[in-house]
């Protein structure tokens, strides 16, 4: 304690960029957390319920599903109601850039945690140089001094492990989240099937044609 305690009030020029990708990392999780529990639904009910009102085409109800679903999966089905309702033959492409956007709200401050985890390890690793380089400058000023040198490479090493701790934390929350995005990233492809699905039968609906004779 008391080793960490001195390399805090020696080393905190070094160690102040890392607490400060510390609290970056705290704030992104916390965010994150809340934004994927609030949007979190369990869209296999909602799919029956679309496919049950698009096989009677009424849009109206399918709609309402959508606001009744809320978050960003009753927002991607609300815009999939529109987009079937005004250009089928377009959905698909339509759909997509729909998609798109939503999973940009769902990654948005994910970089900041990939960020860290990259970079985090190496400013421990410049802490733990910068302490060694002063820790000699002092030894050779005082002789040689077991001590001396015990005690400044050891409070060398703690900004490597506050670095390489912040880093493993933010490579850990950053793996997870993504995992969430590519879980929500099925639950759209589900979304837009199920919609394609009415657009084909629609399109391959036999056309009627009045046969009518020619007399020579």
């Amino acid at each position: 304690m008391e080793l960490l305690l001195e390399s805090i009030k020696m080393d905190w020029p070094v160690l102040l960029p890392i607490l400060v990708c510390s609290i970056l990392v705290l704030g992104v999780v916390i965010s994150k957390w809340s934004f994927y529990s609030k949007n979190q639904r369990d869209i296999t009910i909602y799919m029956k319920e679309l496919n049950r009102e698009l096989s009677k085409n009424d849009l109206a109800a399918a709609q309402n599903i959508a606001i009744r679903c809320g978050g960003v999966i009753g927002e991607v089905i609300e815009e999939a109601v529109r987009i079937f309702s005004e250009q089928k033959q377009g959905f698909s492409r339509s759909f997509d850039i729909s998609a798109a956007l939503a999973t940009r709200k769902l990654e948005s401050h994910l970089t900041i945690l990939g960020t860290i985890g990259g970079v985090a390890p190496f400013l421990g690793l410049f802490g733990t140089v910068v302490r060694i380089l002063l820790t000699f400058n002092i030894l050779a000023d005082a002789g040689n001094q077991a001590a001396t040198v015990a005690s400044g490479i050891g409070s060398a090493l703690i900004a490597t492990a506050f670095g390489l701790g912040v880093a493993i934390v933010a490579v850990i929350f950053f793996n997870s989240f993504q995992s969430i995005v590519k879980h929500y990233e099925d639950d759209f492809q589900l979304i837009k099937l199920l919609f394609l699905s009415f657009v084909d039968s629609e399109e391959q609906q036999p056309t009627k044609y009045t046969s009518s004779k020619v007399n020579l």
